[in-house]
């Protein structure tokens, strides 16, 4: 279970029972229909709380950028931050928004245009169970050995 507690300054602290690898995996499924339901929620101005996500060990990730703190109200609309996989659910949705925008090397795993994303099943299946780091990215060794020799054809660099 997760313990949450609101703090004074109207953020919420989520304390979980195990480090950030520790996190389940989630249906592959699931990361799409969060990355919908976030994107909805966010055009609908329904933002969130900023979060403070405690792990055991000691390790905290802060949420509080706008856009994060947007994601994960939806993610606790959406899936519930009662349960670790609610969580794990939000930070892997969290975890691919930031590689995607960073990582060059995942060109081609997916698309972005006028009508939303279009992610090919290697990454959300990869995204889904791939261990996240001390500061909730997914490890980025793993993620790309989960990915290897998965690029589709035409994305494939000369």
């Amino acid at each position: 279970m997760v313990r949450t507690i609101a703090l004074p300054s109207g953020a919420l602290r989520h304390e979980l029972p195990v480090a950030p690898a520790g996190l389940p995996a989630v249906p592959p499924a699931a990361l799409e229909i969060a990355w919908a339901c976030a994107r909805e929620a966010a055009e609908a101005g329904l933002w969130g709380p900023a979060r403070l996500i405690a792990f055991a060990g000691g390790e905290e990730i802060a949420l509080t950028d706008p856009d994060a703190a947007a994601w994960a109200e939806a993610m606790a609309r959406h899936a519930g931050f009662e349960t670790l996989a609610g969580l794990a659910l939000c930070l892997r949705l969290l975890a691919l928004v930031e590689v995607m925008g960073r990582a060059a090397w995942l060109r081609g795993h997916f698309t972005l245009g006028a009508e939303g994303v279009s992610f090919h099943p290697a990454l959300l299946a990869a995204a889904a169970r791939a261990p996240l780091d001390a500061t909730g990215r997914f490890e980025e060794s793993a993620l790309r050995a989960m990915l290897q020799g998965m690029l589709p054809r035409a994305a494939t660099p000369a």
